[in-house]
Formats: C-alpha cells, structure tokens, sequence
C-alpha cells in the first residue's frame, strides 16, 4: 500500500483510540477544539513566515489531527465521517476545474480564478462573497473581497488607477483629521485608506498580511535590540530621551 495511505490510516486508527480510552479526548466537542485550531493555524503561520521546515512539517501535522478529530466526532452522531469530507473536497476540486477534467481552455490564472466564482454561483450561492469568512481578521478580509470580485471583473485596469485611489483616499483622511470631524467620519476614511493599500499591494503581488507580520517581526527585533542595549548600558528606556534610543535604533538596523 502507498505510505501515504499507511499513514493517514495510522492516523485515523490512533484517533480511534484517543476517543475511546483517553479522558481528555473523550471530553472534546467541536466548539472546544475551535480556539485550539485557530491557535495551529497561526502557529502554521509563523513556521511558513520563519521558513522552518521542520516545525512547519510538526504543524502541518497538528492541523491534520484536527480535521480529523472534528471528523470522527461529527461521526459518531453520523453526521458524516473523513471519507466524507474527503470524497466532498475531490468532488469539488474536479467540478470546479473543468480545464483538468472536462474539455474547458483557459488562458491563464486569471481565467481559471473567474472560472470557479462562476461555478460557485451556479451551485447556488447568492453571493460571490459568501466564501468569505465573517470571522476572518479584518485585512485578510478585505484581501479575500477584493480577489473575490476581481473573479466576476470588478477591478480596476491597472495599479497607477489603485495608487491614485490611495492618495485620493489620504487626502481625504488628512481633512477629516484637520476639521476635527466626528471620529465615527475620521474612522471610515481611515478604513478606505487601509482598504486601497490592501488593494494596492493586490495589484503588485504582495500579501499585505505577509508583509505587515515582516514589519511586526523586523520592529521587536529591533525593539528588543534597542533594550538588549539599555540594559547593558544600566539604562532604563524611561530615563532616555527619544535621540538616544533612536541612535540605538539606527544601529539595530545594521545588525
């Protein structure tokens, strides 16, 4: 047998057995392993961002053991099982990629992106966003809305059109700030701002989340560098002035 099938069987096996004998398997539900996943899946996250392969093979791993857990739960009140859930996502892959398995051609990835948001509509849902998350952290969002409507042709043409937006966006910010508008007016049009950044980097092929995560690591590691540093120097960063630690700062950067 494929060592691949081995071991998802192996995996599905001890998950068996975990249910039946372990006290703490026992008393999972779907709602308590929820918070559990979500916290794997930045975990995932970090190993992709760090480039660690192998805690990114031990991640892969935990999330694996949580879609299986969820499977062998939602079976026992025969709900459906994982050969379900797997048939569902073969069943899906082939239907919506007609240029595998069917005589569809497409051009490129663009097509094939309009492609499947035409599918998804035919199969009955009212909305090309309703693949969208609600509960999705609010940038990823707006970068899953933006992709998503790009998929029916709602876009502009090109990135200066999107840069323009952004400084039109930023204009209107900066006079929302300099008449003291109510913050509920100020708040909404730092969101488009947000939003054309995020559209923006869209349209040169950067994942804004990606790159906002790089920034937060590249500051705390600058940050703690610059408190490394004061402490060496028996300084506390209360006791300094901004020009000292931005001095130190400026050599964080070389290292």
């Amino acid at each position: 047998m494929d060592s691949r099938l081995l071991a998802f069987e192996r995996l599905l096996n001890i998950m068996d057995d975990l249910r039946e004998k372990c006290p703490w398997d026992q008393k999972q539900t779907m709602e308590s392993l929820r918070k559990l996943t979500i916290e794997e899946t930045y975990e995932l996250a970090d190993a992709i961002l760090e480039n660690d392969m192998e805690e990114l093979k031990k991640e892969i791993g935990d999330i694996m053991l949580h879609m299986v857990f969820y499977s062998k739960i939602a079976s026992e009140t025969n709900q459906f099982d994982m050969a379900d859930v797997l048939n569902s996502i073969c069943d899906k892959l082939i239907h919506r990629h007609p240029h595998i398995y069917s005589d569809v051609e497409v051009s490129g990835e663009e097509e094939v992106k309009s492609n499947w948001e035409k599918l998804k509509l035919k199969e009955g849902k009212k909305s090309v966003l309703e693949g969208v998350p609600a509960s999705l952290p609010a940038m990823v969002k707006a970068n899953r809305i933006q992709e998503k409507v790009r998929g029916v042709g709602f876009d502009w043409e090109n990135s200066n059109q999107v840069w323009d937006k952004v400084h039109e966006e930023l204009e209107e910010l900066k006079t929302e700030v300099q008449t003291e508008a109510p913050v509920e007016k100020i708040e909404n049009e730092l969101g488009d701002v947000l939003f054309s950044v995020i559209n923006y980097a869209r349209f040169i092929d950067i994942d804004p989340e990606l790159a906002l995560e790089r920034t937060n690591k590249k500051f705390i590691k600058r940050f703690q560098y610059l408190e490394t540093k004061a402490k060496e120097m028996g300084r506390d960063l209360h006791d300094m002035s901004l020009v000292e630690m931005d001095k130190i700062w400026e050599e964080a950067k070389t290292v």
